[in-house]
């Protein structure tokens, strides 16, 4: 450890997986700082996002905790110290992140990560604004381009985007946009349209209603190409298992609360993917590497102009009370974008 740094920091944690609206479901911490691993950088967490995995990870069960839970995976930061093999950053790199959920995450003042989970932070955006993007726009970036491998061959397909103005889906539409695909989103409320609209959607469409006249009355009468569900699938599939044109592509980044029927999938030959952008983490697979890739792409994309960042909400400071407030947000399902706190 640097002789310049203290030996603990502050930290929101907990101990027992609480509903939200328990006094003790995240508590006001301060723990050691985390050991560096050779691969491993030390950031000093300037602001955090908070994300759908939080409130999953935090959501009540029995288990508890003999040292704190420490939740939190994309933030942005400055880099204080490298561990013996690490290569990329170099102290006093400016810098956003992700996580690995299998060690303490970065709701604390300082955080240490495998430098692949690292990116450099874009020079145009505020910490701020830079914290709201490594997660979501890494697991849009994959769905679109992993999963249902999409290509600037694809100008002039279709996508359908449920839940197009959450987290993933505005970043997601901003990406199909960019190559040239007819964006169709969902939304229910004038400010989550306003919003998808502003972010690259040509239509949207309203998902409290059945989707397949609306897309009917909007032209696409015969389906689409392809289908990026932000969004539990099962109250969908029926719909999806119509829309979907044959030999296309459905891509899930949300698991399904129900059985579904896959029989509809062969008989219109349809490809289906599941995302996580934690399964190259993980299972340590062999081009995790590319996750720094895709981080160092996604910072270009927002210094030039393509991405547009999705931050709607900041709350200051980073403290137990307000990442309450940010989780209970989450879970009412009403927010728009992306939330995220600063300072300490």
């Amino acid at each position: 450890m640097a002789k310049n740094l203290p030996r603990t920091m502050k930290a929101v944690g907990l101990y027992k997986y609480l509903p939200i609206s328990d006094p003790n479901s995240f508590l006001n911490l301060e723990i050691n700082l985390p050991k560096l691993l050779k691969n491993d950088v030390l950031v000093k967490v300037k602001a955090i996002s908070v994300n759908p995995l939080d409130t999953k990870l935090r959501a009540p069960k029995p288990d508890i905790e003999t040292t704190p839970r420490i939740l939190g995976w994309d933030g942005a930061g400055t880099v204080i110290e490298k561990g013996e093999k690490s290569s990329i950053f170099n102290v006093g790199d400016e810098v956003i992140f992700t996580g690995d959920i299998r060690r303490s995450g970065c709701n604390a003042e300082y955080v240490a990560l495998n430098e692949f989970l690292v990116g450099p932070k874009p020079k145009n955006l505020t910490f701020e604004q830079s914290a709201a993007m490594p997660l979501t726009a890494i697991t849009a970036y994959e769905s679109l381009f992993e999963r249902l491998l999409l290509s600037s061959k694809d100008a002039g397909k279709s996508i359908l985007i449920i839940n197009s103005a959450g987290g993933v889906g505005s970043v997601a539409t901003q990406m199909a946009s960019n190559l040239g695909l007819k964006v169709i989103g969902t939304a229910s409320r004038k400010e989550t349209i306003e919003f998808s609209l502003s972010h690259g959607a040509n239509i949207v469409l309203n998902h409290k209603k059945d989707l397949l006249p609306q897309l009917a009355d909007n032209g696409y009468g015969n389906g689409v190409d392809y289908v990026l569900v932000n969004y539990d699938p099962y109250p969908y599939w029926d719909t999806l298992m119509k829309v979907i044109k044959p030999q296309g592509k459905i891509c899930l980044i949300v698991d399904s609360s129900g059985l579904v029927d896959l029989r509809p999938l062969k008989d219109k030959s349809v490809t289906l993917a599941s995302e996580s952008m934690l399964t190259k983490i993980k299972y340590d697979t062999e081009d995790l590497f590319k996750h720094h890739e895709m981080l160092k792409e996604i910072s270009k994309m927002l210094d030039n102009g393509q991405l547009k960042p999705t931050l709607n909400k900041i709350i200051t400071p980073i403290n137990a009370v307000n990442l309450k407030e940010a989780h209970k947000i989450l879970e009412e399902k009403t927010s728009i974008g992306k939330i995220v706190l600063t300072g300490f």
